[in-house]
């Protein structure tokens, strides 16, 4: 198994934190947020890693290099034009060949453990990916996951929903009183066969390619996708406050 990495945003929310470094090398109790995502991987049983850069790529490669310092391989290519998180993987996908791969943003963070549970639960499957989620976030700055109550399959999906699709969504039943709402965490596990669908993504109103649009096509065409709830620390690290929270 192999890991993808994420990490080619600015991140805008951060203003002059990032002009001089990309989001993911921010640092969090004195070493960078990547560090962290990376030996967790590492612990985990992940020995090869492809990072996908952008701004300020040259500050990522030149910290990680081959990877020997971390006792891990490392690989990289960079993503030239911003267009949305559906295209990014795919210039992993020389790198993933034929092995299933763990797939993450570079800037969440979660406990270590949480890698290896992701491995127990694929290795329960057969399935065609895996989606981690969190209980209770604010759903309309992301996507919103249904699950089946039996096996914890996805079964829908809303991406950023408005006000208005909430309620639409409780009076019709698929949000109810008691029910957990489970909100996209961002790592996700998967079979190269995603590729079969980020390659015939088209962007969205946004304007960019969402994988969340691939993931959609997966269930529709009756792709298994599992879901994983975790445990303890999840941390999106958005912006300066969320940051600064993090640093004691």
């Amino acid at each position: 198994m192999k890991a993808v990495i994420l990490a080619a945003g600015k991140g805008t929310r951060m203003g002059d934190l990032t002009q001089e470094v990309p989001k993911p090398m921010l640092p969090v109790q004195g070493r960078p947020i990547l560090d962290h995502i990376v030996e967790g991987l590492r612990d985990a049983g992940i020995s090869e890693f492809h990072i996908v850069t952008g701004w300020r790529a040259e500050v990522i490669e030149s910290h990680f290099g081959d990877g020997s310092r971390l006792g891990v391989r490392v690989s990289y290519s960079r993503q030239v034009v911003q267009d949305g998180t559906g295209k990014a993987p795919e210039l992993a996908k020389d790198f993933v060949g034929a092995d299933d791969f763990i797939l993450t943003y570079g800037d969440i963070l979660v406990r270590p453990e949480t890698y290896r549970r992701m491995r127990e639960r694929w290795d329960s499957g057969p399935f065609d990916g895996l989606l981690t989620v969190t209980e209770g976030e604010d759903v309309t700055k992301g996507g919103l996951f249904f699950f089946d109550d039996e096996r914890f399959h996805l079964t829908r999906l809303v991406e950023k929903p408005s006000a208005a699709e909430l309620e639409v969504l409780r009076s019709t039943g698929w949000i109810r009183p008691g029910k957990p709402v489970w909100y996209n965490a961002g790592i996700y596990l998967f079979r190269p066969s995603l590729f079969e669908y980020t390659a015939r993504l088209e962007k969205s109103p946004r304007g960019e390619y969402e994988l969340t649009d691939a993931l959609s096509a997966m269930i529709a065409t009756g792709r298994v996708l599992a879901g994983l709830k975790i445990e303890g620390r999840w941390v999106d690290v958005r912006d300066p406050a969320v940051l600064a929270s993090l640093q004691s």
